[in-house]
């Protein structure tokens, strides 16, 4: 399976500039055969409170995204804000390159440090979907310091997609943490992070894939761009 993380300077609450960027990316990606692409948490606005601005139904960014995968015949997850009432839900969808749902997340840890938990109803449930010969489970950001969601998500899952905002100020806790989600459940981790000044925050990226042993195969520091990852199911 050729995989990409797509580590984005999100441009803050512009859905259509950051969409714009994500088709850019795409036409990078069929150069390198790429199969399956993935963008960070809350891939078109960035981590924004003002649910206001950016919170929708699944009419618009899901149904934009799916006839962008359909169009280039490339599956791709990415982040999005859903319409919950007054509040909103946490996202992350995949679509198959014919643009079919394969799998919906909600964030089940809101980030309560920042007041993400004022805004944003927890999910109640796990995802995960097939793809080539792995099982691949979603998670977002903050779920990273739940070590038991991801132990639940292995005893089917192959390889665990987590896909963040995750603050420079916090790098090291994001580095020691994948690994160890790696090593201790035996499955591959996607980490995919944004870069650069988004909104009031700084981010380093980071975006990598680890191995069920805890090894960086590929990663990406402080700059936009790819991870790419050519990876065999090799998951005992």
């Amino acid at each position: 399976m050729k995989v990409a993380m797509c580590q984005t300077n999100i441009i803050w609450e512009d859905k259509e500039k950051n969409i714009e960027k994500c088709v850019e990316f795409i036409e990078q990606a069929k150069k390198h055969n790429i199969e399956l692409m993935l963008f960070p948490e809350m891939s078109f606005t960035g981590f924004s409170m003002n649910i206001n601005n950016t919170k929708e139904n699944y009419n618009y960014t899901v149904q934009k995204i799916s006839k962008i995968a359909r169009e280039n015949k490339i599956a791709i997850g990415f982040g999005w804000v859903e319409e919950m009432g007054h509040k909103a839900r946490n996202k992350y969808t995949v679509v198959n390159s014919e643009g079919n749902v394969l799998a919906d997340y909600a964030k089940i840890h809101p980030f309560s440090y920042s007041g993400e938990d004022k805004y944003f109803v927890s999910g109640a449930s796990l995802s995960k979907f097939k793809f080539d010969n792995f099982t691949i489970g979603l998670l977002i950001c903050y779920d990273l310091r739940f070590p038991e969601i991801f132990q639940a998500l292995s005893k089917e899952c192959d390889a665990i997609v987590v896909a963040a905002n995750w603050p420079a100020s916090r790098k090291k806790h994001w580095k020691t943490l994948l690994k160890a989600r790696a090593i201790e459940n035996q499955v591959y981790i996607f980490a995919i992070n944004c870069v650069g000044k988004v909104g009031d925050l700084r981010y380093s990226g980071d975006s990598c894939i680890i191995n069920p042993n805890g090894d960086v195969l590929s990663s990406l520091s402080k700059v936009e761009g790819m991870v790419i990852g050519d990876i065999t199911n090799d998951v005992k």
